[in-house]
């Protein structure tokens, strides 16, 4: 019984979906599907229930789950603990975006539990570089939003956030309870410099070009819908100021909160920075 073929496990448990669990574990599906069939072989036991509607646990899934998740942290631990001891024991840490987020809280809180002898330095960057320093190798894992360009990094999405238009409170449309991209056709939204990442950059203009001010941070946005009426865009759940309003788009994909680091690092810190932030984002 291998700790990769647990963790394959794990992940379909969780997911309750064969496909979502490939795509969380960055593999296909087929060779999941055999890596739990030879599980069930070496186990002698049936651990989950697939069927049309989905996938489900069996009773022995279910106690597999619970001794897996057990067994792949106590592994996680030891990984840490030698890095530790090897002089290893400092992670720099990019975060984008509202620092009082309750996932990101969460995260703090769990990995200060796990970790207490692991330094974490934490930089904090503005809105032209999604992945936070991570390609500059400013970073070692990066808290932040999607979508970018993620050739080279391994991306883990934690959460999806429906978005919203941030208009000013006497605008006519802020009495909408819901708007479509089409209803603010016309209208000037903030920009982000020369040389942001497109992506990231097309998501936050609503897939449109646009123009309007350019701004770096999330105030500096705030400031030119209140001073200016320029259109932005917020993920719902975030307060804005009195005077401004977050009406609900209703044809925009999600903002998705996601944790990212290079391809192919096997920092045990990193791996252990992963999975505990998808333990504290999970619902």
């Amino acid at each position: 019984m291998e700790l990769r073929t647990l963790r394959y496990f794990v992940a379909v448990a969780e997911e309750l979906h064969f496909g979502r669990a490939a795509a969380r574990l960055y593999m296909s599906q087929p060779p999941l599907s055999r890596a739990i069939r030879r599980l069930e072989a070496d186990v002698g036991a049936v651990l989950l229930h697939r069927s049309a509607a989905g996938v489900t646990l069996t009773p022995a899934g279910t106690v597999l789950l619970d001794e897996a998740r057990t067994l792949l942290d106590r592994a996680d631990r030891i990984r840490v603990r030698v890095a530790v001891a090897a002089g290893a024991a400092t992670i720099t840490v990019g975060i984008l975006g509202d620092g009082s987020d309750p996932g990101a809280m969460r995260l703090a809180a769990a990995y200060r539990r796990r970790h207490p002898g692991v330094e974490v330095r934490v930089r904090e960057t503005d809105l032209t570089d999604p992945t936070c320093g991570l390609r500059a190798g400013l970073v070692d894992v990066a808290l932040t939003r999607g979508p970018f360009e993620e050739t080279g990094l391994t991306v883990r999405e934690l959460r999806a956030d429906p978005v919203g238009a941030v208009l000013r409170a006497d605008d006519p449309l802020a009495r909408r309870d819901r708007l479509r991209l089409a209803d603010l056709a016309g209208r000037r939204w903030f920009q982000f410099p020369g040389g942001t990442d497109p992506l990231w950059r097309s998501y936050w203009n609503g897939g449109e070009p646009r123009e309007g001010p350019v701004v770096r941070a999330v105030q500096e946005c705030l400031q030119a819908v209140l001073w200016n009426g320029t259109v932005g865009m917020s993920p719902l759940g975030h307060e804005p100021p009195e005077e401004l309003i977050v009406v609900p788009l209703a044809d925009m994909a999600p903002s998705r909160v996601v944790v990212a680091w290079k391809a192919g690092d096997v920092n045990p810190l990193i791996r252990s920075f992963v999975q505990i932030a998808t333990a504290a984002y999970r619902p």
